[in-house]
């Protein structure tokens, strides 16, 4: 493999930037103003029609005379000005990248309101901030040190939840949770700045994916009480269950019930896969990867080798420490080349991974899917979540004849 391609030679993330803007463009009224150069301009503008929120951004006209003229910052002035006679906006975000001469911008000189509309510098450098997912933290972080009201009476019975999560995931989060106490749940990011004042008054904050580190130090410095780990899987939905109770200071009993109630329909539903065997590689960039592996595992399927594009960090260390010991070998900060040696060393029956592995994948002859579109988009948690990605699983295993019966066509046909 090391003959043939360069090492680590390509990172596995979308530009960071992209990960702040997902944030950013769907909060209602919103509007970014993209300081930076017209590359990063096109590029971003596209994604964030395509895989954000439809929603243009606007920038101002920095070409290389304005940038070394010396006159940006008027320019960038300027452009937030004719943003705010928009009466539909209500928050522009001012989101600078890895630009030289853009990054560095200074926040003192920009206005804090213009019109009626509240005005944010939020820095997205890959420089600094390595992958989209990291870069939603930041911008969570960022929304919720200017707009989160920490000093109000606090509600103690609603639970923060941290973490973007398909749309059934948060409803069977909000069920399950209401049986157990809890009277109101915030999900961030929102679409809704409100959510984003109301989330410092919680009582508890649940953390489901462990890149938003900053978010949930800034949460723990303003007193708040944070939940790590998620409900995927029998054990872990029981355990995050009463992590949430604990926390919330909820009736012990109650919450051991519904925990246990929980446990077994998980369990129910991962006995309809009891006959699933198969070797399955993980290797995302989204940041959520290793939850899923530990539910992969928990239905007796063999995950050798998982890897994603963020860190190793504190709130995903359960997760870690667990997969080790079950003898997945695990890859943080990791690059293309090192998912493809693992798809020659493991010769998995699946792939869950980046486009560009999944490609390498299917010449092998291996089955292959992108992980983004067909995990996270669809619900993982408690007993529906494990049903619909574990029958996922099994359908893809099925098929995995098909793709080796493929490339042996190939392999044998005339060049």
């Amino acid at each position: 493999m090391g003959k043939n391609i360069c090492e680590n030679l390509h990172p596995q993330s979308m530009c960071p930037a992209f990960g702040g803007l997902r944030v950013l463009t769907r909060i209602d009224g919103a509007r970014v103003c993209l300081v930076a150069d017209q590359g990063c301009l096109y590029g971003l503008t596209f994604v964030s029609h395509f895989y954000a929120a439809r929603k243009s951004i606007s920038a101002p006209e920095l070409m290389n005379v304005q940038i070394s003229g010396g006159s940006m910052i008027d320019d960038v002035r300027a452009a937030i000005e004719e943003i705010a006679s928009d009466p539909s906006v209500t928050f522009i975000a001012v989101v600078t990248t890895c630009v030289a001469e853009t990054a560095g911008l200074a926040e003192e000189l920009l206005p804090r309101h213009a019109g009626h509309a509240a005005v944010q510098l939020i820095r997205l450098p890959a420089f600094q901030i390595k992958t989209h997912p990291e870069a939603k933290d930041v911008a969570v972080a960022a929304l919720l040190e200017r707009f989160g009201e920490f000093s109000g009476q606090q509600k103690k019975k609603t639970l923060l939840v941290v973490g973007e999560i398909f749309p059934v995931d948060a409803m069977t989060i909000g069920s399950v949770l209401q049986r157990i106490g809890v009277e109101s749940v915030i999900t961030l990011p929102a679409g809704d700045l409100d959510d984003y004042r109301q989330a410092g008054l919680a009582g508890a904050c649940a953390v489901l994916h462990p890149f938003y580190e900053r978010t949930a130090s800034l949460l723990e410095e303003k007193g708040l009480k944070i939940v790590s780990g998620n409900p995927i899987g029998a054990g872990a939905s029981a355990e995050w269950i009463g992590r949430v109770g604990e926390a919330l200071d909820l009736d012990p009993a109650l919450v051991s019930q519904v925990a246990e109630e929980e446990k077994q329909k998980a369990k129910a539903a991962l006995e309809q896969f009891s006959g699933l065997s198969g070797k399955v590689i993980i290797a995302g960039y989204e940041g959520n990867e290793l939850p899923v592996v530990r539910l992969l595992l928990e239905a007796g399927l063999d995950v050798p080798y998982a890897s994603t594009s963020i860190s190793r960090t504190a709130l995903g260390e359960e997760d870690h420490q667990l997969l080790s010991m079950l003898g997945t070998e695990i890859r943080y900060r990791k690059f293309l080349e090192e998912d493809m040696d693992a798809v020659l060393r493991y010769q998995p029956d699946l792939v869950i991974g980046t486009t560009s592995l999944d490609s390498f994948a299917k010449e092998q002859g291996i089955a292959a899917v992108y992980y983004t579109n067909n995990m996270s988009s669809r619900p993982v948690f408690f007993a529906a979540g494990a049903a619909t990605v574990l029958s996922m699983i099994a359908g893809l295993l099925g098929r995995k004849e098909v793709f080796r019966k493929m490339k042996a066509y190939f392999d044998e046909s005339p060049s």
